[in-house]
C-alpha cells in the first residue's frame, strides 16, 4: 500500500491547500461512518453520508447500493482502509484521500470528495477508485 500513498499524495500534491485538522476529522468521519455501514449492510447508513446531489442521482438506498456494487466493489467490505493526505479543494470542499485493501487482499487507492452542507455536515460528492500502482491481481 506504499506506493498508494505515493500515488494519491501525488494526486493531491496538484490541489490548493491542506485542509485544517477539524474539517478533515469531520470528512474522514464521514467516510468512515460509511464504510462501516457498508460493513453491517446498512445501505439506509451508507447512503446517509452521501451529498444530495448523489442521492439525487440515485433516488434510494437500494438504488445507490446497487451502484456501489456495480463499480465500487472495493469500498464494500475493505480487509483494511487507511486515510492519506486531505486537501482542500474549494472553499468548504476537501479531497480525502483512502489506501485499502479488498476482501480479496488487493490494494485500492480511493480519492473521496467531500463538501460541507449547509448544516455543517460533511457529505460525500463522489469517490474515484484505481487499483494501487504495482498490484499485479
Amino acid at each position: 500500500m506504499r506506493t498508494a500513498a505515493v500515488l494519491i499524495a501525488l494526486i493531491l500534491a496538484a490541489l490548493p491547500a491542506r485542509a485544517d485538522d477539524t474539517a478533515q476529522k469531520a470528512a474522514r468521519a464521514t467516510i468512515e461512518r460509511q464504510i462501516e455501514a457498508f460493513r453491517r449492510n446498512d445501505s439506509a447508513g451508507a447512503y446517509a453520508e452521501a451529498a444530495p446531489q448523489i442521492r439525487n442521482l440515485f433516488p434510494s438506498p437500494d438504488t445507490f447500493l446497487a451502484m456501489v456494487e456495480k463499480g465500487y466493489a472495493p469500498v464494500l467490505r475493505p480487509r483494511s482502509y487507511r486515510f492519506e493526505t486531505a486537501e482542500e479543494t474549494a472553499e468548504d470542499e476537501i479531497a480525502q484521500g483512502v489506501s485499502l485493501q479488498d476482501e480479496a487482499g488487493i490494494d485500492w487507492v480511493a480519492l473521496y470528495t467531500l463538501q460541507r452542507q449547509v448544516d455543517g455536515q460533511w457529505r460525500i460528492t463522489g469517490c474515484q477508485l484505481k487499483k494501487a500502482p504495482g498490484d499485479a491481481a
